[in-house]
């Protein structure tokens, strides 16, 4: 325990110290998603394969974050959808923009921009320190020594795989508006790998506050890995507040998203009904 105390020391001091040199660089990250197919029981393998590949897109992504001592944006990198593979009017329907995510550590403020049923949307938060655990356990990610830190969140994150469940004779479920009360705080518990050789308190999406960059994350069903940083490029790195969109709180937007996911789940239902209950 002593020795963990004195490695976090060390860290903490060697951050405070590069902390007042000029510093900026880009990060590009791959992330991943995996989906519970135990909700698709009923689905022959072929079925499985064959919808997997349609949201390949959708569950494996690539972003670059552009970072300097105080700011950052996180950016999806987007690329259309080869041949054979799209999620066709489902993806559009959901989210058919870029989303960033722009972080402020001096000042505290947070905006994401993201786009969610053809309207953009600017989420505006105060950001909290995260209660992180450090760890003296180290690994290597490239060239980089990173440290392993660890904080339980709440579970935020929209379940879209909702849309495509059948829906039980219970249609309370449905409900829009439950009471705050009965609903249950989902934890989530999040694994980040950062690295001190990079002295900045940054990292992918809405995750930070750690000496050193952030260069891996698994959070629940998704991974983030960095898989290239630049440092002092000769170029100064472009750092955009975004600033299009309807300005909403977390609360709120997370409303809108439920209220619409509901809607579209039902259109899938009609459309499977119709059918004769075939396809997805």
């Amino acid at each position: 325990m002593k020795k963990i105390a004195t490695t976090i020391l060390f860290l903490l001091i060697a951050f405070t110290a590069y902390s007042q040199v000029k510093f900026q660089g880009q990060a590009t990250y791959m992330s991943k998603r995996t989906i519970d197919m135990r909700r698709f029981d009923k689905m022959s393998e072929q079925q499985k394969k064959q919808m997997m590949a349609r949201f390949k897109s959708f569950l494996e992504k690539t972003y670059t974050l552009n970072f300097n001592r105080q700011e950052s944006t996180f950016k999806e990198n987007v690329k259309l959808d080869a041949p054979g593979t799209s999620t066709s009017g489902w993806r559009a329907s959901v989210s058919n923009g870029q989303s960033s995510v722009y972080k402020n550590t001096k000042e505290r403020k947070m905006i994401e921009a993201t786009e969610q049923f053809s309207k953009r949307f600017l989420i505006k938060e105060n950001m909290e320190q995260p209660k992180w655990q450090l760890s003296a356990e180290t690994k290597k990610i490239g060239q980089f020594t990173c440290y392993k830190a660890t904080y339980e969140k709440e579970d935020t994150n929209i379940d879209w795989s909702s849309i495509f469940r059948r829906r039980g004779n219970d249609k309370k479920k449905d409900s829009i508006k439950p009471k705050k009360e009965d609903i249950p705080v989902k934890k989530l518990l999040v694994t980040a790998w950062y690295s001190p050789e990079i002295p900045v308190s940054a990292g992918p999406s809405e995750y930070w506050g750690l000496p050193g960059l952030i260069l891996e994350v698994n959070a629940g069903r998704t991974t983030m890995l960095c898989t290239e940083v630049v440092l002092n490029p000769e170029d100064d790195v472009e750092i955009k507040i975004p600033t299009k969109g309807k300005e909403v709180t977390r609360e709120e937007y997370n409303a809108i998203v439920k209220e619409k996911t509901i809607e579209l789940r039902e259109q899938f239902r009609n459309r499977r009904r119709a059918s004769g209950g075939r396809g997805f």
